[in-house]
C-alpha cells in the first residue's frame, strides 16, 4: 500500500491547518491596526485614508483578499475533518473518562467557538464587504474618500450588532488561547527552549486582539448614545 501523502497524513493536515491560523492571526493584527485609527482625534481622516487603500489598493483587493476568503474557509473545513477523524479514532474507553480531566473546556470546543467566529466573519462580510461591492461592482458609483469614518459610525451605532460584536470576540478570545499556541506547536515550534515565550506571547495575543476590538466597538456605539 502506497504511503498516505503528508497533505493528507494527520499530521500534514494540522501543518497546514496551523500555517492557516497563523495566516488569520496575521490579518488579525492588520485588521485591528487599521480599525483602531478610527479612535484618533481627527474626525475620522486617519480611518479614512487607511480605508480607502484597503478597499481601493489592487494587491489587497485581487491577492489578498481571495486568498483571505480561502483562507478562513480551508481553516474552518480542516477544523471539522480533524475533528470528525480523531472522533472515529477515539476508542470507545475514552469516552467514558472525565474529558475535563484531561483537556481544557478551550481545546474541546475549539470547533463550536470556530464556527461562530465563522458566522461573525459572514455578519462582517455582510456588514461591509457586500455593502462595498455593490457600491463598486453593481452601483459603479464615484469614491467618496470621506464616506468610510460615517459608515463605521453607523454601524456601531446599533446595540445588538455591538453585543454580537462582543460576544463574538470573547468567543475568539477562548478560541485563540488555544489556537495560537497549537499552531506554533504544529508547525515545530515546540522546545524547552522557546515553549514558555511562545505560550506567553500567544496568550497576550489572544487576549489583547479581542479586547482591540471590543473597544473599538463599545467607544462608538457610547459615542452614538452621547
Amino acid at each position: 500500500m502506497a504511503k498516505e501523502s503528508l497533505l493528507g497524513s494527520s499530521i500534514g493536515r494540522k501543518f497546514t491547518m496551523a500555517l492557516s491560523g497563523m495566516f488569520l492571526m496575521i490579518f488579525l493584527i492588520i485588521h485591528l491596526v487599521a480599525n483602531l485609527t478610527s479612535l484618533f482625534p481627527d474626525g475620522g481622516t486617519t480611518y479614512n485614508s487607511v480605508s480607502e487603500f484597503m478597499g481601493y489598493n489592487w494587491m489587497v483587493q485581487y491577492i489578498m483578499q481571495p486568498i483571505l476568503t480561502f483562507g478562513i474557509i480551508y481553516h474552518f473545513v480542516m477544523a471539522m475533518i480533524l475533528t470528525a477523524k480523531n472522533n472515529k479514532a477515539r476508542p470507545v474507553k475514552y469516552a467514558m473518562n472525565n474529558a475535563s480531566a484531561n483537556s481544557t473546556w478551550m481545546s474541546r470546543n475549539m470547533l463550536i467557538t470556530g464556527g461562530v467566529i465563522l458566522a461573525f466573519f459572514v455578519l462582517h462580510f455582510i456588514d461591509f464587504w457586500f455593502p462595498e461591492m455593490n457600491l463598486k461592482y453593481v452601483q459603479f458609483a464615484e469614491n467618496d474618500p470621506n464616506r468610510f469614518f460615517p459608515e463605521l459610525q453607523h454601524k456601531f451605532a446599533s446595540l445588538p450588532r455591538v453585543i454580537a460584536y462582543v460576544v463574538a470576540f470573547v468567543l475568539l478570545m477562548l478560541h485563540l488561547l488555544h489556537g495560537a499556541q497549537s499552531s506554533f506547536q504544529s508547525v515545530g515550534f515546540n522546545n524547552k527552549k522557546y515553549t514558555p515565550t511562545i505560550k506567553s506571547a500567544s496568550k497576550w495575543f489572544a487576549i489583547i486582539v479581542p479586547v482591540g476590538f471590543i473597544i473599538i466597538a463599545v467607544f462608538h456605539y457610547l459615542k452614538s448614545i452621547m
